[in-house]
């Protein structure tokens, strides 16, 4: 279970991210709402905006002070989950029946290119081979794959991932996501050929892991 999902489940703070989700709330509105001390609210709110998922703002009512009412932050919104890979799915279908897999996989590989060179950009040329791994790993990181880099004996590097983002649709086209977009990704970020995929989720593995051979 991951974080989000714990906080969703959390009793209270559930039930405050959920009401927050449907509109901004004072404390006062949400221990009515919750039938709790404003001051049990208030601490929750506390815990919460430290996390980054809430934030106070200020609205001016009339004639007083401007009320404070709290909204969800952008990560706080990130908690409720996103379906995304049916429409993954339903877009790679198509491709698949319009334009045959020739196409769709030169697709996959210029889109896994452009995205290298968005990260890329963000990322000094001067960085050293084992600096540049770290990007990579931490590249991998924030798009949610969970990544950690391992330099064996021999000098090269193998690279394993405790979560693929793309799991729902790569376990019904593994070809297309792990040999196509998956490895031009990871070579692109790395401006280096020889990327061998040694295991996947796909595979039934319990990781994605590719061994990076030094040129």
């Amino acid at each position: 279970m991951g974080a989000g999902e714990l906080v969703l489940t959390d009793g209270t703070r559930g039930k405050i991210i959920e009401a927050l989700a449907v509109s901004p709330r004072s404390a006062r509105d949400l221990a009515r709402n919750l039938g709790i001390q404003e001051s049990a609210v208030r601490g929750h709110l506390d815990r919460l905006e430290s996390r980054g998922l809430v934030s106070p703002s200020f609205h001016r009512e009339g004639v007083g002070r401007p009320k404070k009412r709290y909204v969800l932050t952008p990560q706080g919104q990130d908690l409720f989950p996103r379906r995304y890979e049916f429409l993954l799915d339903s877009v790679m279908e198509e491709l698949l029946a319009q334009e045959g897999e020739g196409y769709t996989s030169a697709l996959l590989a210029e889109a896994a290119r452009r995205m290298a060179r968005q990260i890329a950009a963000e990322i000094s040329p001067k960085l050293s081979r084992e600096e540049k791994i770290r990007a990579l790993v931490d590249a991998l990181n924030k798009l949610g794959f969970r990544a950690q880099a391992q330099t064996l004996p021999d000098g090269e590097i193998r690279i394993n991932r405790t979560n693929c983002v793309f799991r729902h649709t790569a376990l019904t086209h593994a070809y297309l996501l792990c040999e196509v977009f998956d490895k031009n990704l990871t070579e692109a970020l790395l401006g280096q050929s020889g990327l061998q995929l040694e295991d996947s989720i796909t595979r039934g593995g319990l990781t994605c892991t590719h061994l990076i051979q030094l040129r």
